[in-house]
């Protein structure tokens, strides 16, 4: 298959004819402090002998990071390309909605970072509905791309915090997605590779099934 048959295969993922790469794009979006950059640091910190390019990031005042560039992860090959993985977070900030449409632009898979928190039960479904919207403007559906939930800051409960149930986030933000999902602890890495594996598996997957 040549280079620009694959590029039209894959639609969004980026082919790197020269490299021979296949370069998937997988979005960490959520609510404002969340936990997106607590993950990916995370990631960065446990897997840094694996990593050959340094994170990339943006501070702004609103909030602490616009985006990471690349994390490759070396994945085998899809019709003798090799994968790499692309992970990205956003701003989770409301003023900051024009950013994160446009670093969803391309986007191959996506975590949901959730808050745990009671009191930010109303931010994580207004983050999904944010979701939704902006994978509308470049016509994908939530309910089709690879997605995975990660339900962060569980161990905040040891410290009184009051929390949502797995099951109360469940029903709040799963109820029709039906997608995998994980309570979480980013900043003391619980389930933090077991999401990104699984949004990886899930998103290789998805475009491995599209050049059958």
């Amino acid at each position: 298959m040549s280079g620009s048959s694959l590029a039209r295969y894959f639609d969004v993922a980026f082919v790197n004819l020269k490299k021979k790469e296949v370069q998937v794009k997988v979005v960490y979006y959520g609510p404002g402090r969340g936990g997106k950059t607590t993950n990916l640091e995370y990631i960065y910190n446990t897997f840094r002998s694996r990593i050959k390019t340094e994170m990339v990031t943006i501070k702004t005042h609103g909030d602490r990071t616009l985006f990471f560039d690349f994390l490759p992860f070396d994945l085998g090959t899809i019709q003798g390309y090799h994968i790499k993985i692309q992970l990205y977070t956003v701003p989770g900030q409301v003023k900051y909605n024009a950013t994160r449409r446009l670093v969803l632009r391309g986007v191959d898979g996506i975590v949901f970072v959730a808050d745990s928190m009671v009191m930010r039960r109303e931010s994580n479904g207004h983050s999904l509905k944010n979701l939704q919207e902006n994978l509308g403007t470049y016509k994908k559906d939530i309910f089709k791309i690879p997605l995975v939930l990660q339900y962060n800051k569980i161990d905040l409960g040891e410290q009184g915090i009051p929390l949502l149930s797995f099951e109360q986030l469940q029903k709040d933000l799963n109820a029709q997605l039906k997608v995998p999902s994980f309570q979480a602890s980013a900043l003391m890495g619980s389930n933090v590779t077991e999401t990104m594996r699984k949004i990886i598996s899930m998103t290789v997957a998805s475009l491995r099934a599209e050049l059958k």
